[in-house]
C-alpha cells in the first residue's frame, strides 16, 4: 500500500498540477487554444527530437531524456487511475524496439528506421507533411483523409505478437499522419504510447479513430466536421470497429478530462459534446454501420423463455416422483412392497 499511496500523492501533487499550470499557461499562449495539446504534451519532456542529415539522407533522432523512464511511469500511474486504456513506453530498450518495430513494419518498404546507443532511434524522413499542419493553415482535404484511413485500415491488418492480435497505434492524432500530396500517400509515425493489451482489438483500433477525430472535433469549421469526419469513416470501411467507435463517443468525467482535455485541444466541453452527438447520429445513418449493427443483434444469444432440458444424467421429475411413490409405500427400507413370487 505504501508504494501506491506514495505514488498516488506524486501523480496528484506532481503530475496532474503540471498538467494544470501547464494548460493554463497554454490558454493565454498567443497561439491560441488549437496548439495546447502540442505545447502540453511536449512540456512532458520524455523525448527530444531533431532533424540531421547522414549519408545524404535526411534523418530524425528522437532521443529519451534522463529522467523520462520516471515520468513516464508517473504518467502511466495517472493512466490507471484515470482507466485510460493506453501507456508510455517506460524502459527505454522497450521503446527502442517498439518504435523500431513499429517504424518498419508500415514504412519499410522504402524508409528504414533501427535503435542507436543507449537512448536514441534514428529514423529517415518521410516525405510530406503532417494533417495537423494541414488543418491549422485550413489546407486539409477529404482526400487527404481518405488517403489517411486507408492507411488506419492497412496498418490495422498487421498482426503484432505484442497484443497477440492485430495491431493498433495508440497515439494516432493527426501530428502522426504525413501526407505526401505527390504519391496521395499517408503514413504513421511516433509510437511513443502503446495501448494496454487487457482490451480488444476492436477497441484498440475504435480508440484510434477516436484519438484522430478527437484532433478534429475543436479545429475544423462547423461545416466541415461532418463531412470531413464521415470522409474519413467511410475510407476506412471496418464496419466493426465503427460500430465500437459509436460507442466510445460519449465524453468522460473525473480524472480521465484531462486527458481527452488534452486530445480535444481543450476545447470548450459543451462544443466536444455537440459534435459528438451529432457524429453518432451520422454514424448511425451509414449503410455499413446499419449493416454491421443489425448482425451483431441477430447473431446475439438471448435467454430462452422457454423451461431449458436438465442435464444429460438426471432424472426426469416423472421418474423422481414415482421413485418417492415406491419408497413411501414399503414398509421398511429393507421390505419391498411386493410380496415374492410363490413357485
Amino acid at each position: 500500500m505504501g508504494i501506491l499511496e506514495n505514488g498516488t500523492a506524486l501523480v496528484e501533487n506532481l503530475v496532474l498540477p503540471s498538467l494544470a499550470t501547464a494548460a493554463s499557461k497554454l490558454v493565454e499562449a498567443p497561439l491560441g487554444l488549437a496548439n495546447v495539446a502540442t505545447r502540453l504534451v511536449e512540456a512532458l519532456a520524455i523525448n527530444s527530437v531533431a532533424e540531421k542529415k547522414r549519408r545524404g539522407r535526411r534523418v530524425v533522432i528522437k532521443r529519451r531524456n534522463i529522467h523520462s523512464e520516471q515520468l513516464a511511469d508517473l504518467t502511466n500511474l495517472y493512466f490507471r487511475m484515470a482507466g485510460i486504456p493506453i501507456r508510455f513506453w517506460s524502459k527505454v530498450k522497450d521503446w527502442q524496439r517498439w518504435e523500431v518495430e513499429c517504424f518498419q513494419m508500415l514504412n519499410g518498404d522504402r524508409f528504414r528506421a533501427y535503435a542507436s546507443g543507449v537512448r536514441c532511434v534514428v529514423a529517415e524522413k518521410l516525405e510530406g507533411e503532417s494533417l495537423w499542419d494541414h488543418m491549422n493553415r485550413g489546407t486539409l482535404t477529404k482526400q487527404m483523409l481518405q488517403s489517411s484511413a486507408a492507411e488506419f485500415r492497412r496498418a490495422h491488418q498487421f498482426r503484432s505478437d505484442e497484443f497477440r492480435g492485430r495491431w493498433s497505434h495508440g497515439d494516432a492524432t493527426t501530428q502522426n499522419v504525413l501526407y505526401d500530396a505527390r504519391t496521395n500517400r499517408a503514413r504513421l509515425i511516433d509510437f511513443e504510447i502503446v495501448h494496454e493489451k487487457s482490451i480488444s482489438t476492436v477497441a484498440r483500433q475504435a480508440d484510434d479513430l477516436l484519438v484522430f477525430l478527437l484532433d478534429m472535433v475543436g479545429i475544423l469549421p462547423s461545416r466541415h466536421w461532418i463531412p470531413f469526419a464521415m470522409a474519413f469513416l467511410e475510407g476506412y470501411g471496418n464496419a466493426d470497429v465503427i460500430v465500437e467507435l459509436r460507442k466510445q463517443l460519449d465524453l468522460p468525467g473525473g480524472l480521465a478530462w484531462i486527458w481527452w482535455g488534452v486530445r480535444t485541444n481543450f476545447t470548450n466541453p459543451g462544443k466536444v459534446k455537440r459534435r459528438l452527438a451529432n457524429l453518432s447520429r451520422a454514424i448511425s445513418k451509414m449503410k455499413l454501420y446499419e449493416a454491421a449493427f443489425t448482425s451483431r443483434v441477430r447473431n446475439k444469444r438471448r435467454p430462452s423463455i422457454h423451461c431449458q432440458p436438465i442435464k444429460p444424467g438426471m432424472p426426469k421429475a416423472n421418474s423422481r416422483t414415482r421413485t418417492i411413490k415406491e419408497r413411501a409405500k414399503a414398509l421398511s427400507p429393507g421390505i419391498p412392497r411386493r410380496l415374492p413370487t410363490r413357485t
